[in-house]
């Protein structure tokens, strides 16, 4: 009898990420996709709902317009926008990993008390919101900034440099914001790492540069893969950071989706935040595969 409660205990623990998932996940998306099938109105909510109930779907369900999905994909405005956000989010994952790499296993190297003292460092940067550091970005980042005080102290540039408002000032944020979801995988690899293998490796009279590639870049394949996803898939669809950041040109679908918002055409913009989740969901289905396919390898 124990064992039986035993069990259904853990089957009921083991469903609970799926319930949290059903709940905060899933039933928004529908809420969301719900309302981009919907038509504009003058009311509040600024849409008119196609049913109110699961009995009136399968009536109203020929009700439903994909218009705000041929407006958007359409044009050439939201598809270069949605392109724009890729390429910022690609490059800011890019250099995030080239610098959280090495860091990570520098820090995975460290003596005990020191590394846990990094690790520290590192997570603490999520004591603050974005919204705070952002800001502390844009009194660096401005002509009479931080930065710019030591360019025209040191003698490096004659008058302020434009930092602020353009797509670099963006990325510097970007990396700074993300760095720690590309370390902390990172670290978790190496820290685990069979340093065994590595030292055969060298012992065999593999050079640094070989057993790297053979030794440790293999072993640390999944945790850069998941390093770059939780990196780019947020990155992607920020809003702060570009809103207080960027300028004029700077063209990311977040802060394109709050326009819309504000502007009362939740439709649309719910059509926008649907074709930009299902391009952010391909890469977390590769990753996903990948994954099996390595387990799959290992076991």
């Amino acid at each position: 009898m124990a064992d039986r409660r035993g069990s259904i205990v853990m089957r009921g623990l083991i469903r609970l990420p799926y319930l949290w998932l059903l709940l905060f996940a899933l039933l928004p998306w529908i809420i969301v996709l719900k309302v981009s099938l919907s038509e504009t109105a003058v009311a509040m909510p600024p849409y008119r709902p196609l049913f109110s109930g699961l009995e009136l779907f399968f009536e109203r369900l020929q009700q439903f317009t994909f218009g705000n999905y041929a407006d958007l994909l359409g044009g050439l405005e939201y598809p270069r926008i949605i392109l724009s956000s890729i390429m910022i989010a690609a490059l800011s994952t890019i250099v995030t990993l080239l610098i959280g790499y090495p860091v990570a296993y520098s820090m995975s190297r460290a003596p005990g008390r020191l590394r846990h003292a990094l690790l520290l460092m590192v997570i603490l940067v999520f004591a603050t919101s974005m919204l705070v550091r952002s800001f502390a970005w844009v009194n660096i980042l401005s002509a009479a900034g931080l930065l710019n005080q030591i360019l025209l102290s040191t003698g490096a540039v004659s008058e302020p440099l434009v930092f602020l408002n353009t797509d670099l000032a963006v990325h510097i944020a970007m990396v700074y914001s993300y760095l720690p979801l590309m370390i902390l995988p990172l670290y978790a690899s190496f820290v685990n790492m069979d340093r065994a293998l590595l030292e055969a490796a060298v012992d065999l009279g593999a050079t640094p540069f070989r057993a790297f590639r053979g030794v440790t870049l293999p072993q640390s394949r999944q945790a850069i893969a998941c390093g770059c996803l939780l990196v780019f898939v947020p990155a992607a669809g920020n809003f702060i950071i570009p809103d207080m950041l960027g300028g004029p040109g700077t063209a990311m679908i977040g802060k394109t989706l709050w326009a819309d918002f504000s502007n009362r055409n939740w439709p649309f913009a719910a059509a926008a935040a649907v074709v930009l989740i299902a391009v952010l969901a391909v890469p977390i289905i590769l990753f996903a595969r990948t994954r099996r396919r390595g387990i799959g390898v290992e076991s």
